[in-house]
């Protein structure tokens, strides 16, 4: 995983991880990783049984099937692939945001998630048109898209444009290269420079622009003709069970929700026994306490090793498992006040099992536990917002006519019905204009890019164009 494009990133890379300007990993011995803190919160118990093992690739030891993730990772940070045929497209979102959420939706799975949950949120930041129709449908059924796009500001003095924050799904030199191709194609005419400088500071894209120009337009141009604003297609198909199935929102989180249940359930039964087997020891340890004379002098005059933990449960009616945990104390532990202080720990174990008891029990406890774990996450975890909504309706579109270009022409109308438009800087240079031998110029005027003509014809029609679509 390339550290910039999760928002969360579970790996800790030192050393060369790609980049977002579309350079690719060095080789693996100038890379190094381990996992990084919030990466541990998805092999949080991993050793209390939580999740089946299985044989790794070679049968030489046991892996997790699945890792029993305290948090919804798979919407935190999201996921991009294909694979045997089937195509997986999951945009991520803002951590502290989804746990809200998350625990909102375990609470009450009828609420309306685009209530509790705003937006994807994406490492690269940038904007997103919110579209609530658009994102109801995703959060459904885990299909449809939403656009985004890049961030810009306009410095007056040096007349540049600056491009800080791009879409997750493009790159630097994929923008750079097409906003080049454009100028060189003449399809914009307003830039004079563009060039990357990007430093430790962040991301920027300069672009030079010329004088009089207006960088909003040209901005609105440049969002409609490169991938400084584009789309993210999501497809939410996910495996459930190993087996391959489209979920929105909803659906995912209900299906983490019912994991996560059962892998509280294995933690609080594993718990239980653990304290359950202390608690255990520590009763034999009671009896002892009744007479520590009588335990030392059995194990002083017991002459084979073997008949120590025999004699021990002979002689206070305790089991092997007690007996034997007695036997191995450390001679300076068998004392009064030893005893005394281990055995005051039973009451604190008696209540502590009945509380895990009561939990295990109860589906509205677990459920409440999980929240609160999703809750201690995002203040832990929990970031501020990269990507910026901005409401669809509050987007001032341009007109077609705003993205032609307004320059002077001079028109030209021959006899024999021939028509010329000339921008006025090129006639400068043009001298006179030639026709046919046997044709002349009838009429000519000035006028501008943006203007219309009507033209007349000797049958009583009359026929309307444009300037700008006249070469």
């Amino acid at each position: 995983a390339q550290d910039f494009s999760m928002r969360y990133p579970t790996v800790d890379g030192h050393g060369n991880f790609g980049s977002i300007d579309g350079d690719g990993a060095a080789a693996m011995r100038y890379t190094e990783a381990r996992l990084s803190k919030p990466g541990m919160m998805l092999l949080d118990n991993l050793d209390k049984g939580l999740v089946d093992f299985l044989p790794n690739f070679d049968d030489s030891e046991k892996e997790p099937a699945v890792l029993p993730a305290t948090l919804p990772n798979l919407l935190i940070n999201g996921t991009t692939g294909i694979a045997v045929g089937m195509a997986s497209s999951i945009c991520s979102f803002n951590l502290a945001e989804l746990c809200e959420a998350t625990a909102a939706y375990i609470k009450d799975n009828s609420i309306d998630l685009c209530d509790v949950l705003p937006a994807p949120d994406f490492s690269t930041g940038g904007q997103l048109i919110y579209n609530r129709s658009a994102l109801e449908q995703i959060y459904r059924t885990g299909r449809g898209s939403f656009k985004l796009r890049a961030k810009y500001r306009y410095d007056k003095d040096a007349n540049c444009i600056e491009i800080y924050e791009i879409p997750y799904t493009t790159n630097l030199e994929v923008i750079i290269d097409k906003i080049i191709a454009l100028v060189k194609g003449g399809k914009i005419r307003d830039i004079s420079d563009i060039r990357d400088e990007t430093d430790l500071n962040g991301l920027k894209i300069t672009i030079d622009i010329k004088k009089g120009t207006n960088p909003d337009l040209l901005m609105h141009k440049l969002y409609a003709m490169t991938p400084l604003s584009d789309s993210f297609s999501c497809n939410f198909n996910v495996l459930i069970q190993g087996k391959p199935m489209t979920l929105g929102v909803g659906g995912i989180l209900q299906h983490w929700t019912e994991f996560r249940m059962e892998s509280i359930r294995k933690q609080l039964a594993f718990d239980i026994q653990k304290k359950q087997e202390k608690y255990h020891l520590l009763q034999g340890l009671a009896e002892i306490l009744l007479d520590i004379d009588k335990a030392i002098s059995i194990i002083r005059h017991t002459e084979l090793e073997s008949m120590v933990v025999p004699n021990l449960m002979e002689g206070f009616s305790i089991d092997e498992v007690q007996a034997d945990y007695i036997a191995e104390m450390k001679l300076r532990n068998i004392n009064k006040e030893y005893i005394l202080k281990r055995t005051q720990e039973m009451e604190s174990l008696e209540k502590e099992i009945a509380d895990l008891k009561a939990t295990l029990e109860s589906n509205t406890k677990i459920k409440n536990l999980i929240c609160r774990q999703l809750k201690a996450v995002a203040k832990k975890y929990g970031k501020p917002r990269l990507t910026e909504i901005i409401q669809e309706e509050e987007i001032v579109t341009p007109t077609k006519d705003d993205f032609i270009e307004d320059y002077g022409v001079r028109l030209f109308l021959t006899e024999q019905n021939y028509f010329k438009k000339i921008p006025l800087i090129s006639l400068r240079s043009a001298g006179e204009q030639k026709v046919k031998d046997d044709d002349y110029i009838m009429q000519e005027m000035e006028s501008t890019n943006r203007g219309e003509m009507l033209f007349f014809s000797n049958q009583f029609n009359v026929y309307k164009m444009k300037l700008s679509d006249i070469p």
